[in-house]
């Protein structure tokens, strides 16, 4: 590829390899008209993709990443225009197409996996109807024959009972069954290249690597070419050939994925890896990248990463940096690996580290970045562990039921039993993470904690009193010191109120002994220590970003003066980058304040910087817990296995096939006698079928659910660490 005028990184025609590029993006531009501004989202944008590579689009939420992918199919909305480029698909080019011809490319040439299947399957269709509709849109198939293939895509893509699921809607299927839902509607007409805007974000790691296998066995199979864009870089490692870096509507870097993984060159790509919760993070704070992207609706004189860059010098600020060509195909759009621009420290020309061991058994965790840009981490700050005390909080025994009812006189048939006898302990200054798939019951013990939910059986013991006998009137005096931060921070604030008012309001209703002078005292001070201007109280939720919405709802956890926080999934849907300042910003809360912490997950790399202890939770039930190391350096039950083994990691192959799980977990409603695992346990033993294993405490302080480990067992679980990182 040569360098463009216009920016872009060129290479229209055959590659240097001889073979010739199906998708190629030379220059695309695409512009959002919005008032007196026009925001150029995707700013000169090259790349292409040959038949059977992933190419992964890298980066943060704000960058043009899907964009992009909209911008390539041309669904982009109305206030936004492609004013620039060509999209080519095999030599044509697709944005010449008259709107009709254009519909015949979408779903029979390019298939689109979105990143929220819920709000891409019509809710009011059933699943087979609408795959057969696309067979039926591009094949011209119906009928028996449309159903046939139907029920074929979906077994394709793994969903259990598909011939049910056909004649089921979108709300009826788990997360990871509606995903997959939308694969099947993508590859229905064998695309020849597949988009993928974020498919497994919101996914649980188990899922997750099961939708990834499903992608990659299916491209193997029929030799399309995939687009990735994500965040994660594990799923980049797992996944992607080759990758792109986009930072503020541009490509800052491209590289092969290992030669990427062992060396990123950009600063930008460099913050992303050091972002990343990796082991030994714990005893300091995490990497961060200051500042947020820059607003797209003008020209920029520089690069556009300077105001958020360690390294930045005079050449960043005044003049646009080049596209350089370094070893193994890498190419950097950086000032610092330009000859004529780089700086005179001594040190500034190393070659970059590796990010990633290459070797075989070498150390497992993103080394710091060094080379042209220096150390990249935050000094070490040893954390000061807590001080044994006296449980805040004791769980014994905890269920809630859900009944089914049914029938004219709506008697009740059977029961969902979400949370099915939990018991927990946690102390003041102490972070308990309670991790497990969708549906395993994380978010309903959290809810039910704090009586949002009423338990149905069971003691929850909050300073030694029992929650359980308090009335509405007993219990509201204790709610100042139990609090929440919900999984989405924009459903939970109140889009009218302006966010000082959302603050004000919890400290008014408990905490009637503050006046307002002491309260707007109070305000000011949380937004500071959260990280936010004093003006942002007098903003509404939707000016604030993701990670800045988080933050407001942090800020207003805690402006009761909590002893008790539950932190439901606070970080699954951002950013490593953004992840890392909220992950910071707890632990530093922690410390200053004394909370403890109910910190609800399947990130199990963050589980491993912010926690304490660890309970595994599976069907409503625990199936390990203990401190968080031992736990998850040699797991003890098959299923804390499983959720390690299936995390996409950097720096190692795919886990054994035998230490991998498949399918859904059982419904709560009639989980399976015995062991709930058993069914997806590659161990399990004739005594998992007849009885529920009973809690055994292990030498090491770890309390296992699980009959490979009680009395008279054998050591039937492979020993040794997990091989996490």
């Amino acid at each position: 590829m040569s360098e463009r005028p216009d920016g872009g990184t060129g290479g229209a025609g055959v590659r240097q390899d001889g073979t010739a590029p199906l998708l190629e993006v030379e220059g695309l531009r695409t512009w959002i008209h919005g008032g007196n501004s026009v925001v150029r989202a995707v700013d000169s944008v090259t790349l292409e993709l040959v038949r059977g590579e992933t190419l992964a689009l890298l980066g943060e939420s704000g960058c043009g990443k899907s964009m992009t992918a909209l911008s390539i199919m041309r669904l982009l909305p109305d206030a936004a225009e492609v004013v620039g480029g060509s999209v080519r698909l095999d030599g044509e080019d697709l944005l010449d197409l008259p709107e009709h011809a254009m519909r015949a490319v979408r779903g029979a040439r390019i298939g689109m996996i979105f990143q929220e299947p819920m709000l891409s399957l019509n809710p009011v269709m059933r699943v087979g109807l609408q795959v057969e509709e696309a067979l039926h849109r591009h094949r011209r198939m119906s009928g028996t024959a449309a159903r046939a293939r139907a029920l074929e895509l979906l077994q394709a893509v793994g969903i259990p009972d598909a011939v049910r699921r056909l004649d089921e809607y979108p709300f009826q299927l788990s997360g990871g069954m509606r995903q997959r839902v939308m694969i099947a509607l993508a590859l229905a007409c064998d695309p020849e290249l597949l988009v993928g805007d974020e498919p497994t974000t919101a996914l649980d790691v188990t899922i997750q690597a099961q939708v990834l296998d499903l992608l990659r066995d299916l491209q193997r199979s029929r030799g399309m070419a995939m687009l990735l864009i994500t965040h994660d870089l594990g799923v980049v490692a797992r996944t992607a050939q080759r990758v792109a870096v986009m930072y503020a509507g541009e490509i800052v870097e491209v590289a092969g994925v290992d030669t990427f993984l062992r060396g990123p060159a950009h600063p930008y790509s460099r913050k992303l890896f050091d972002s990343l919760p990796e082991r030994g993070s714990r005893d300091a704070p995490l990497a961060v990248i200051r500042g947020s992207v820059p607003a797209l609706d003008g020209r920029f004189d520089g690069c556009r990463f300077a105001e958020r860059c360690d390294h930045a010098f005079e050449p960043c600020r005044t003049s646009l940096p080049p596209l350089v060509d370094l070893a193994d195909g890498q190419r950097v759009r950086c000032h610092l690996h330009a000859a004529s621009g780089r700086p005179s420290a001594a040190g500034a020309l190393d070659p970059p580290s590796q990010a990633v061991p290459a070797a075989a058994g070498a150390a497992s965790s993103v080394a710091p970045a060094v080379g042209p840009f220096g150390p990249a981490t935050t000094p070490a700050t040893e954390r000061t562990p807590a001080a044994p005390a006296a449980p805040l909080l004791v769980v014994r025994d905890l269920q809630v039921h859900f009944p089914l009812r049914g029938g004219l006189l709506r008697r009740p048939r059977g029961a969902v039993r979400a949370v099915d006898g939990v018991s927990l302990e946690l102390a003041p200054g102490r972070t308990l993470a309670l991790v497990g798939e969708s549906g395993c019951g994380k978010t309903t013990v959290g809810k039910s904690l704090l009586r949002l939910v009423e338990p149905t059986g069971g003691c929850v013991e909050f300073e030694g009193r029992d929650l359980r006998g308090l009335g509405r009137s007993l219990l509201r005096p204790l709610r100042a010191r139990m609090q929440i931060v919900f999984q989405d921070p924009y459903a939970s604030l109140n889009p009218r109120i302006r966010v000082g008012d959302a603050l004000d309001e919890g400290m008014r209703s408990l905490r009637p002994e503050w006046n307002a002078a002491e309260r707007r005292r109070r305000i000011e001070r949380l937004l500071e220590q959260v990280g936010l201007p004093a003006e942002a109280g007098n903003r509404f939720p939707h000016q604030f970003s993701g990670g800045q919405r988080q933050r407001v709802a942090i800020a207003r956890a805690l402006s009761v003066e909590p002893r008790l926080v539950v932190c439901d999934e606070p970080t699954s849907a951002l950013d490593v980058s953004v992840q890392a300042q909220i992950l910071n910003l707890l632990r530093s809360l922690q410390q200053q304040m004394g909370l403890a912490y109910l910190f609800i997950t399947h990130n199990l790399g963050v589980v491993d910087v912010v926690a304490d202890e660890i309970a595994v939770m599976y069907l409503g039930r625990i199936v390990e817990r203990g401190p968080v190391r031992t736990v998850l350096d040699a797991p003890a039950h098959p299923y804390t296995r499983a959720l390690l083994s299936a995390v996409p990691r950097l720096d190692r192959d795919d886990a054994p096939a035998e230490a991998r799980i498949a399918g859904d977990p059982p419904s709560p409603i009639d989980p399976p006698a015995g062991c709930h695992f058993r069914q997806r346990c590659p161990l399990a033993l004739s005594a998992c079928a007849q009885q529920y294993p009973a809690p055994v405490a292990l030498p090491d302080g770890r309390v296992v659910a699980c009959h490979l480990h009680g009395p008279g067992a054998g050591t039937h679980l492979a020993a040794g660490p997990a091989d996490r990182r």
